[in-house]
């Protein structure tokens, strides 16, 4: 566009230069700017033509410039969308680690849980045995001790003999080995009452209560139990509870009003300065 206007403004000087100049002259001086101006036509065709590439060059250094900016930033979204990916990716992974890692550590908690109920039947069982056993062994000591102890009957004989004869040691190895080898026969009774009177006369008085109970506890109908209820009062006395000590002296009085063991205990009672009757 700007090539056409100084064509024309060139075209309308030479024009006017012609309609002011002689006209001898004119063919001469038309020849001349005719030439200047096809001159200049010629420089500006040649600056437009180097304008014209300059700025092909220039548009094309923009368009790759462009182009190369685009796949930066193509290049810099696709790194973007990559990573974002492999973090997602990596996330999941965690997650599925630590997944399978809290479900090992659940199966490792129940495989312990297991492990223990395990242990301790076979620690029960392992129990239950050895007691089983030390039963059966203590069975066995037993009828074996049995076996070689002598007969009821003597050995309670030889037991009383010998607590008559003041051989109180010998006499309570006696009556013991009979409680033990025959615990359930009625001599067993008069066995631990005369066990409880050695205690007695040794000053032994809280084993002695302890030896009457046993009589009066598992025979209560053996012949020995008033002896037995009478000596708990005066043991307990003894170890200074005279109050339990009067309840068992009282008690002998009423289960047994004509007794030898209800007058020993009205004498007893009466040393005391107690009566024979509760509630006076």
């Amino acid at each position: 566009m700007t090539h056409r206007r100084l064509t024309a403004v060139f075209v309308l000087l030479g024009t006017l230069w012609l309609a002011a100049t002689p006209a001898w002259g004119v063919n001469k001086e038309m020849i001349q700017l005719q030439t200047q101006v096809q001159q200049l036509q010629e420089q500006m065709t040649a600056m437009q033509r180097s304008f014209d590439e300059r700025m092909g060059v220039m548009k094309n250094l923009v368009e790759q410039d462009t182009d190369a900016v685009n796949k930066v930033a193509s290049a810099l979204t696709a790194l973007q969308n990559s990573l974002q990916k492999q973090q997602g990716d990596s996330s999941g992974h965690v997650e599925q680690l630590s997944g399978q890692i809290q479900s090992l550590n659940d199966t490792l908690d129940e495989l312990k849980a297991r492990l223990a109920k395990v242990s301790k039947q076979l620690e029960d069982m392992q129990s239950s045995q050895q007691s089983q056993a030390a039963q059966q062994a203590q069975q066995q000591a037993q009828q074996q001790a049995v076996a070689s102890a002598p007969p009821p009957d003597v050995l309670y004989n030889n037991a009383l003999r010998d607590y008559n004869g003041d051989k109180n040691d010998l006499a309570t190895q006696e009556f013991s080995d009979y409680v033990k080898f025959y615990p359930n026969t009625d001599l067993a009774g008069n066995c631990y009452f005369y066990l409880g009177e050695i205690q007695f006369r040794q000053g032994n008085y809280q084993q002695a209560a302890q030896s009457y109970d046993q009589v009066l506890q598992n025979f209560p109908t053996g012949n020995k139990t008033a002896s037995a209820e009478l000596k708990k009062g005066f043991a307990l006395i003894e170890l200074g509870k005279q109050e339990d000590g009067v309840v068992e002296l009282r008690r002998v009085i009423q289960r047994y009003p004509r007794s030898n063991e209800a007058l020993q205990a009205r004498e007893r009672l009466k040393k005391l300065g107690v009566s024979g009757r509760s509630g006076e």
